[in-house]
């Protein structure tokens, strides 16, 4: 029992130790982009099936950007819904494109850019596919 106890204490001792001998790290600046969302605007309408594109702010990009990888998923009112409409793009392209999924159609929609933060767009509506193709 008493070289558990001895173990224990020597062990204890040991971490506290270490503790007053660390140094303090210094941080890496991380730079966030956030680029302004330019489409799709307030009022527009995508068509279901139909191919659409985003398009963002590219002109004043950090000259380090923490996470350069974008993805795009689609929003309903106040929630960010399970529909990557895109993903694995460069942040720095400034769009993307692909077809719009079918979901209930309204006009509480929106879309949200993420590489190092996560963006929304005006809301826009999206409708059902009258014609029947897609």
């Amino acid at each position: 029992m008493y070289f558990t106890t001895f173990n224990f204490f020597f062990v204890i001792a040991f971490a506290l130790l270490a503790l007053v001998h660390a140094h303090p790290v210094s941080l890496a600046i991380r730079d966030v982009f956030v680029p302004e969302v330019l489409t799709p605007k307030a009022g527009d309408t995508w068509v279901i099936g139909d191919t659409q594109s985003v398009t963002w702010n590219v002109s004043s990009p950090p000259a380090q950007i923490t996470n350069p990888v974008g993805q795009l998923l689609l929003r309903k009112g106040e929630l960010t819904q399970n529909v990557t409409l895109a993903g694995n793009f460069s942040i720095l392209a400034g769009n993307v494109s692909f077809i719009v999924p079918s979901v209930t159609p309204d006009d509480d929609y929106s879309v949200v850019l993420f590489g190092d933060s996560g963006n929304f767009s005006p809301d826009f509506s999206i409708v059902a596919n009258v014609s029947g193709t897609s």
